[in-house]
This record gives structure tokens, C-alpha cells and sequence, in this order.
């Protein structure tokens, strides 16, 4: 996501900082420092992969060299050698050529601390809340024009927040902060600042101004992995195993009817009948996935248990359908044990996930179809998510620790933990490009799970 501070101090005037740039310039002492500076935010990473200047601008692309260069720039600013910082200097010797606004802004740069804040409240082009995550301020409301229309609620941002005479603003260098980013940062805070894990993260203005850099490292940290290696989703069953479609057709031996095999399907515990042909394999709900699991859960949930697989009868043979390499072993072997010599050994078809998108592919309309209204379409979208995330409270949930939603948020710890999921599944669906999608209303989960005091 490419997000964009609106580089103002008051709304629609343009901060100039070229004088600012000139004198530092002029001055080889200051002009090394700020390069110095500069080569901290950047160097750790670009050594650590192995990237030049020119080849960490490719990858990243605009706006961030410009971006990450304000990072070691605004850090700069505050920086003091000795009784000396470049600020001070400059408005002594220059400040009498700047306008009141710019020595404002130049010494609200200078004093104002980056800080991690949690963003709620958007009104696109007009305004956001921030609350500090690091510093404990109270939230405040921002004048922000660019970065309202792209940030959404829950995004979590590295920037400054700077208070003039009436009004808070954001300075130009914003980093937008991913969920893996942010641990990275709180990580590398508790380094530097050799914090226990279980110490509040309450840091002084302090602590701040001498951690700068570490914002900037855990940012590209994260950031140039993706770009040089673009990640790959991942999915898994309510088991941790993951996600392989195998199709396992058994042939009926000689004189086998499809009512003999019924028979024996009946006969198999946990095998639900939906019809003459067709089973459902559904076993009881589970508190959690039996090992570690990854990525995103693609197991369907039903009132009575966690859907397995599906059997059905089909002219001479029997479909079995089920989504891990360990249960279609599984189901082989009961299928084995329930229909003995009435059943061949079954020929099994093996599919990814991305296989079977790619034969489903988006279904075309055709010619003559009528187009479902926005409206209806909308309502469907979100009665369809309304029953997704109604059975979704129940099911374990690997971000829980296989725990369901109902079942985490009875602990203090637990809460915690499905607040931070809540927000992240609300945040992703509010940047997601189907507009029902990301339209979609979470308020009614927070009230069911009894969080919605905490949803600002």
C-alpha cells in the first residue's frame, strides 16, 4: 500500500525546506552528519540483502526513496552534537528568511518524536484519530489530505505528529506498518533498549528520538523481502495439514449395486447421509487444530462438527473428495474396512488450490443473463459473510491458538488477542477491492463477543 503524506503545516500551504537544504548543504560537517544519519535508517537492510541505492529505489519504486530518505531526514533534525543541532543553527543565522509558518514547522520537527499510532475515524481527504502505541498519549484528531484516502481503520502508521497553534498535522515521511512489521519494530525496541518482553511498551520522548532508526529497519525489513520475493498464500484444514485436493474414485466390483455400497456407507460412524447418494464425513467441533497450523483455514464448518470430506454415488463407482494427503489415507482405509472386496482400489486425482481456481476460473455471464442489481448483490455479499463469520465465532482459529473466538475471549490474555484479530480481519476488508466486501459491517462480532466498548 502506497501511502502519502500531505507534506503541509497548515492546510494548503506547502512547507518549503529547500533554504533549509541549501545551508546544510554548504556546510561539509552538517551535509556528513545528515548523510550519516541517513546511511543508519538504510544501511542495516541494504547490507543485509545485499542491495545498492539504486537497486533498493528499483525494487521499492516511488514515492519510497523520497520516503525513506524523510525518515533519516526528520531524525536529523532533532539530533543534537554536543550543544549544536542543525535546527537551532539555522534559524540563528536564517531564520529571519523564513516565513513564521516554516520556523514553526522546522522547530516542531526538531522536538517532535516518530511514534507508532493505530488509525481510526477516516474521513477520506479531511481527517483521521491516531492513538499512540508506544508513547501513551491520548488519541488525537489529525488534518491529513493524501493519506486519509488510502489508510483504513485499524492500519497501524510510523510518522510525527505535529501540534501547531490549533490544529495537529502529520509531517512527510508516513510508513504504513504490516502485522509482521510491527512485531519486527517491537522486537528490535526491546533490543535496543533492552526491554523485557513482558515490560510495558510505554517508551519517553527520549527513548524515541534515540530509537528512530530502528522504525525505518523494521519497516524494510519487512518490505524488501516481499518486493524481491512476493509471498505466496498458504492454506490449511482444521487438522494443520495443508491444503491438496484428492479425488478418490472407487470402481464397484462385479454385481455390485449402488445400494449395496450405501449400505455400508450407513453403516460407517460420522458418515452423514444427505441424500439416496450423497454423504457428508463430519466429525464433532474441535478446541483446536491437532498440530501447529499455518495460513488460511479452508475447512467448512456445519451446527454439528467440522466437514472432512464428501461421499457420493455415482453410476459404478464411489467420489470421495477430501482436501489433505492424511485423510484420504484416512478415508481409504475405513472405506477398506466398511466395504471390504465390494470396492476396488480407487484412483486418486491430485490438485492445489491454485490448480483448482485456475479450472474454476471466473464464471462468465452469458449472453442473455440478467445483471444482478449493486444492491442485491451487496446484500447477498454480506448475508453470505453474516453466515461465514456467524460459524466462524465457533471454529478454531489458528491466530487463537486454535482456540475459537467464544472460547479465547474468556481470558484477559485471550481478549487481547481477539481484539487484535478483530481489527486485522476489519482492516482487511475494508482495503479489499470488491466494494460489498469492504463495505461489510463488523460492529455486530465486536457486541457478540462483548468487545464493543473497545472499538472506537
Amino acid at each position: 500500500m502506497v501511502v502519502a503524506a500531505t507534506p503541509l503545516w497548515r492546510m494548503g500551504v506547502r512547507n518549503d525546506i529547500s533554504d533549509l537544504l541549501g545551508f546544510i548543504g554548504r556546510e561539509d560537517v552538517w551535509r556528513d552528519r545528515l548523510q550519516d544519519v541517513v546511511a543508519e535508517h538504510l544501511m542495516p537492510a541494504l547490507e543485509e540483502f545485499d542491495l545498492d541505492d539504486d537497486e533498493l529505489s528499483e525494487l521499492l519504486g516511488e514515492p519510497w526513496p523520497g520516503v525513506l530518505w524523510g525518515c533519516g531526514f526528520e531524525d536529523f533534525l532533532g539530533r543534537r552534537y554536543g550543544e549544536e543541532n542543525i535546527v537551532d543553527l539555522y534559524l540563528k543565522r536564517r531564520g529571519w528568511k523564513e516565513t513564521a509558518l516554516n520556523r514553526e514547522y522546522f522547530a516542531a520537527l526538531r522536538d517532535t518524536p516518530v511514534s507508532l499510532y493505530e488509525v481510526s475515524n477516516v474521513k477520506p481527504g479531511v481527517s483521521m484519530v491516531l492513538q499512540d502505541l508506544l508513547g501513551g498519549a491520548e488519541p488525537v484528531s489529525v488534518l491529513e489530505q493524501s493519506a486519509t484516502r488510502s489508510l483504513k481503520k485499524w492500519d497501524r502508521i510510523a510518522v510525527r505528529i505535529l501540534a501547531g497553534r490549533d490544529l495537529h498535522v502529520l509531517s512527510g515521511a508516513l510508513l504504513a506498518f504490516s502485522e509482521d512489521a510491527v512485531e519486527l519494530l517491537f522486537d528490535g525496541l526491546r533490543g535496543a533498549l533492552k526491554l523485557k518482553k513482558r515490560d510495558a511498551m510505554r517508551l519517553t520522548t527520549d527513548q524515541l528520538q534515540g530509537c528512530t532508526p530502528v522504525f525505518t529497519s523494521a519497516w524494510l525489513f519487512t518490505a524488501l523481502p516481499r518486493a524481491m520475493f512476493p509471498p505466496q498464500p498458504t492454506f490449511c484444514n482444521s487438522d494443520g495439514d495443508d491444503i491438496m485436493f484428492h479425488d478418490l474414485r472407487f470402481p464397484f466390483a462385479a454385481g455390485v449395486t449402488q445400494k449395496d455400497v450405501a449400505a455400508c456407507l450407513d453403516g460407517v460412524r460420522n458418515f452423514l447421509p444427505e441424500g439416496p447418494r450423497f454423504w457428508t464425513w463430519l466429525v464433532p467441533p474441535r478446541t483446536r487444530p491437532r498440530k501447529k497450523a499455518s495460513g488460511i483455514m479452508l475447512d467448512s464448518q456445519m451446527a454439528d462438527g467440522t466437514v472432512l470430506g464428501s461421499l457420493e454415488l455415482k453410476g459404478k463407482s464411489l467420489l470421495v473428495t477430501v482436501n489433505s494427503v492424511a485423510r484420504a489415507a484416512k478415508v481409504e482405509a475405513l472405506m477398506t474396512k466398511a466395504a471390504g472386496e465390494r470396492l476396488k482400489r480407487p484412483m486418486t486425482t491430485i490438485r492445489t488450490v491454485e490448480q483448482m481456481m485456475a479450472e474454476e476460473g471466473p464464471e462468465q455471464p452469458r449472453e442473455g443473463d440478467d445483471e444482478v442489481p449493486p444492491q442485491i448483490a451487496r446484500q447477498i455479499t454480506h448475508d453470505y459473510l453474516d453466515k461465514h463469520y456467524r460459524e466462524t465465532l465457533d471454529a478454531p482459529v489458528p491466530a487463537l491458538g486454535g482456540k475459537s473466538p467464544r472460547q479465547a475471549v474468556r481470558s484477559e490474555s485471550g481478549r487481547e488477542e481477539v481484539l487484535q484479530w478483530l481489527k486485522l480481519l476489519e482492516n482487511r476488508s475494508a482495503k479489499h477491492d470488491d466494494a460489498a466486501i469492504g463495505e461489510y459491517d463488523f460492529g455486530w462480532m465486536w457486541a457478540e463477543l462483548g468487545l464493543q466498548d473497545h472499538r472506537k
